[in-house]
């Protein structure tokens, strides 16, 4: 046997082992995939993915086929995403408004495989994931702007969901338009009234009259409908490629920090791992305290006692019992380590009512 005949050898024994392993891999991949279906977690897992190349790439000491192995591993995870999303197709997800609405763009980057449904409102999208119609639902927690989502705080409070992810989706608003309309032409601008006000700077220097709609996508398909020059919307990028309208101006707000914070909920509970030892580990604790002098302060002790970092701290009154509160922390760390444990076990003493309501990495 010559050298080329003893190298192709070689090669037809090692893809056959290759073989092997890749179906067994591919096998783990559905039982991921059905993991992340349940606990309502993305396909893609970006930090999962670059931990993996991280430390799998180490075991290879030839730095010039260590760069082929990075290829390798790549191509490897693409397919198995490929896999867990045909093994998922049918997913359905919920979220409030329109398509090209923030709720839809964010569902759509979170979920790019899922069925995507709207709901009118954040309850019923919540509830619907609640009585098993839906997968898991993507709410608005938080925005940059205009603070708190309060009736979506209120069902991570009182609701049995839990949050498994956390995306933070940038607001940009443009000014867009049906074809034939320019900056000259346009007379009226339709749009939320969040954000009109966000845009109010423009949209006054341009003399435009401004006219509230419930939310950008609809005013955008609004103004599809209605293809008339003088009339334009205050909305997205995505929404005008949803509605086939173009861009008349980019980036009209005047903040450029209008960010807003969107969870998936979902019926059950994403666990970490006890040692992952992730910096963007994070979880969410909702509570109630004993109506009596340094409760809330004992509370927030315990947490700094258990070296986890508070990020948030909000409150929120309880609908039922007027001149009550329930809190909101969001904490850095793994809760399911030791200290985590401890911590819960404490924190269960001396709160009325404690819900570990979250868990999951930091974007």
């Amino acid at each position: 046997m010559n050298e080329l005949e003893n190298a192709r050898k070689i090669i037809s024994e090692t893809d056959k082992k290759i073989a092997e392993l890749f179906e067994e891999r591919m096998k783990a991949s559905e039982q991921i995939a059905k993991y992340k279906k349940a606990h309502g977690l993305s396909v893609l897992d970006t930090s999962r993915e670059q931990e993996l190349i991280s430390k799998n790439s180490e075991y290879i000491k030839d730095s010039v086929i260590k760069e082929y192995y990075v290829r390798f591993l790549k191509e490897t995870m693409s397919v198995s995403r490929d896999y867990q999303a045909r093994l998922n197709n049918g997913m359905t997800v919920a979220y409030s408004g329109v398509p090209g609405a923030f709720a839809y763009i964010a569902a759509k980057r979170m979920y790019p495989y899922a069925d995507l449904i709207a709901y009118s409102n954040f309850e019923d999208a919540y509830r619907a994931v609640e009585k098993g119609e839906v997968d898991t639902a993507v709410l608005p927690i938080e925005n940059s702007f205009a603070g708190d989502v309060g009736t979506v705080m209120d069902l991570l409070f009182s609701g049995s969901l839990y949050v498994n992810q956390v995306i933070d989706v940038g607001i940009e608003h443009n000014l867009i338009a049906c074809d034939g309309a320019s900056l000259d032409t346009v007379q009226r601008v339709v749009s939320h009234e969040q954000a009109l006000m966000q845009c109010a700077e423009y949209i006054k220097a341009r003399g435009y009259e401004q006219i509230a709609y419930p939310n950008t996508a609809m005013a955008a398909k609004y103004v599809k409908e209605l293809n008339d020059p003088t009339v334009a919307a205050v909305a997205s990028e995505e929404t005008a490629a949803i509605y086939g309208l173009k861009t008349l101006a980019s980036k009209i707000h005047t903040s450029r920090t209008n960010t807003t914070r969107f969870a998936a909920f979902s019926r059950a509970q994403h666990e970490l791992k006890k040692s992952s030892g992730k910096m963007n580990e994070s979880f969410i604790l909702v509570f109630t305290v004993r109506n009596e002098a340094g409760a809330l302060a004992k509370t927030l002790d315990i947490i700094g006692a258990h070296n986890f970092n508070m990020r948030n701290l909000r409150s929120r009154p309880m609908k039922e019992l007027m001149w009550s509160y329930y809190f909101f922390i969001e904490a850095e760390g793994n809760i399911n380590s030791q200290d985590g444990k401890d911590m819960l076990r404490e924190l269960s003493a001396t709160c009325d009512k404690l819900k570990l309501a979250g868990i999951f990495y930091s974007k």
